[in-house]
């Protein structure tokens, strides 16, 4: 039978009559040789049934004509293919799917490059976007982010197989389709990472340990369960992680254990036995804090279900608290004035303006690395005369709002002026999309580290920094808390470990006495003042202020200048004019605009006073 003397039944004729009228509508030239694909797939395996029966490589190796009027139906949700099928064949069924829906395709293409892709990068997302439209098959207007959820599983595994091209190709287009869908208004969702889990690994460790203690992984599945209404869901997975650690140590070492109320003391001296002996995933012994968080959370465990009355709880909690290891106290680590300096300097000289900001940021304001990545476009509020920063909610559950030198405010309006147009995001810091990984915090700080040769930083160290100056400097406990956003002073007081002035001050006076034991003279001759001497007076006498002075290094730039010109409370008369005008004129001089406008208002204010007198 020659290829047009294929005659179908009337179902398929419809078939083969929608397929030449859709491709017509998309712009394809289509003459017998397209009809020829739609009938001899009809008239070989009907409804598509017996095309499924055929294996990849038989599906793969059909006449392009057929494969052509497959991926068509495919397309237009007639027939579902496996993902092996859809990823051996992704580039043709997105191209096919371009010319379908050409709208939503150009809108694509469009918010892909306005988020900062390329059109080669655009061209992979729409080809993953296809593939997931064949899988739950809808369209690509119809895409929401749980459907990309739901396919991703079965695609990557179908590429794992096929290769690591395969297998790249589709990941790093599913990852930036959820992207490009949500600014483009069709996803619903702001797209986030994803990270392995070990969800099913631990359902069937679970499911193992319950078929000889079904009662206590009831019990603990229970317990999970309530921590979940109110914990974050890291303290819950840490939770779940020491209880099945306990509860397999269980299982080997006494099977008869089958319900809580079956633990006893001697099963909390063996584990704890067990945990000294047994390595960690890095070599060595197990910490003594990572000890110390496994039996905490044992204790937490047996004190709630006591008090929650569960009834298979045990009679009294077999932990105490000469059970836990002694935790070490280590003061925060900080960078000395000299360190911060030349940080400071390489971070201004770094040609990356994220690299800038952060490190600028996070050592002007001691912010943790998520709460800076946190923040929103609107962040940035004006009271009065002053700048201040809201601080969104973060690890203890609270907002703030903190003081913010002009020149961050500066660093963020440049920031805001690049920032791509149209994003729906309201996030501060969005990249291609997506909100900044918690990676590039800690790149930035550590390039800019290298460039100053002083070893090793960390954004948290930047945080201890700031909180060490600000006390060294006389800054009150309650203050650096509000700063620092810290619930209650024992947080802050670690710092004052550090720099405790009544043991200084007495020290001090301590040494003026013991040297005058040895007849050293209380201050040089008059005529013995050296050059370094001269200047280090002039520079004290300079930073004199009504309560004292300021012990910055010279080379160090303020976090606070002029901060009390910026005050709302802050009053200046005309009698103090010239100074003003030479502290104006200084920081025009360092290139210091946002101090230099807070000089100018006032300046200006002064000059309106004045001309109102007269």
């Amino acid at each position: 039978m020659s290829r047009r003397g294929i005659v179908l039944p009337a179902e398929y004729q419809a078939w083969e009559n929608a397929y030449a009228t859709t491709l017509v509508d998309a712009g394809f030239q289509v003459d017998h040789t397209w009809r020829w694909g739609a009938r001899a797939f009809c008239a070989r395996f009907g409804d598509g049934t017996g095309w499924h029966a055929l294996t990849l490589q038989q599906q793969l190796a059909l006449n392009p004509k057929i494969l052509r009027f497959v991926a068509w139906a495919i397309a237009t949700h007639r027939v579902r293919p496996t993902p092996a099928y859809l990823v051996a064949r992704r580039a043709h069924q997105g191209k096919l799917l371009a010319r379908l829906h050409p709208i939503t395709y150009a809108n694509f293409v469009a918010t892909a490059g306005e988020i900062g892709y390329s059109s080669d990068a655009a061209q992979v997302q729409w080809g993953a976007l296809g593939l997931v439209c064949a899988l739950v098959g809808l369209d690509p207007p119809q895409i929401r982010q749980h459907h990309i959820d739901d396919a991703r599983t079965a695609l990557v595994d179908a590429a794992q197989a096929q290769g690591r091209g395969s297998l790249r190709s589709v990941q790093t287009g599913l990852f930036g389709a959820e992207a490009t869908l949500f600014h483009a208004g069709i996803s619903d969702q702001l797209p986030r990472r994803h990270c392995p889990t070990k969800t099913a690994e631990r359902a069937a460790a679970w499911a193992s340990l319950a078929t000889n203690a079904p009662i206590l992984v009831a019990t603990i599945q229970r317990y999970l369960e309530q921590l979940a209404l109110s914990l974050r869901p890291t303290t819950v997975g840490n939770a779940e992680g020491a209880l099945r650690e306990f509860t397999m140590f269980l299982a080997s070492n006494d099977p008869g254990v089958r319900r809580t109320a079956d633990i006893h003391r001697p099963h909390l001296e063996a584990y704890k036995r067990w945990l000294a002996e047994r390595p960690a995933a890095r070599g060595g012994p197990l910490h003594r804090h990572t000890i110390k968080d496994r039996l905490g959370v044992l204790r937490n465990f047996f004190e709630r279900i006591i008090e929650w009355d569960y009834q298979d709880a045990p009679a009294r909690v077999p932990l105490i608290a000469a059970d836990f290891p002694i935790p070490d106290q280590p003061l925060p680590r900080f960078l000395d004035d000299a360190a911060a300096t030349k940080l400071l300097v390489a971070a201004r000289a770094d040609s990356d303006p994220f690299v800038r900001l952060a490190v600028e940021f996070l050592a002007r304001t001691g912010l943790r690395k998520g709460e800076f990545l946190d923040l929103r476009i609107d962040a940035v509020v004006q009271i009065g005369s002053a700048y201040w920063l809201r601080v969104p909610v973060g690890k203890l559950h609270n907002d703030r709002y903190i003081p913010l030198h002009p020149q961050l405010k500066a660093f963020i309006d440049d920031w805001l002026a690049k920032r791509p147009e149209g994003l729906r995001s309201d996030l501060l810091f969005v990249e291609r999309g997506r909100r900044f990984s918690i990676a590039r915090v800690d790149h930035a700080v550590a390039k800019v580290a290298r460039t100053a040769g002083i070893g090793h930083v960390s954004p948290h160290q930047l945080r201890h920094t700031l909180a060490t100056q600000a006390i060294n400097r006389g800054m009150s406990l309650e203050a650096i808390a509000a700063l620092l956003g810290h619930r209650s002073l024992s947080m802050t007081m670690v710092y004052a470990r550090i720099a405790d002035r009544t043991v200084a001050d007495e020290y001090f006076k301590v040494s003026e006495k013991v040297e005058a034991l040895y007849d050293q003279p209380k201050r040089l001759p008059a005529q013995d003042e050296g050059t370094e001497m001269a200047k280090l007076r002039r520079e004290m006498n300079r930073r004199m202020l009504g309560n004292g002075y300021c012990a910055r290094p010279v080379e160090l730039d303020c976090h606070f200048e002029s901060i009390c010109e910026s005050c709302t409370y802050f009053v200046t008369t005309t009698e103090f004019t010239p100074i003003l005008i030479k502290q104006r004129d200084d920081a025009a001089a360092k290139g210091q605009v946002g101090r230099q406008r807070i000089f100018d208002g006032l300046l200006a204010r002064l000059g309106e006073q004045k001309e109102d007198a007269s």
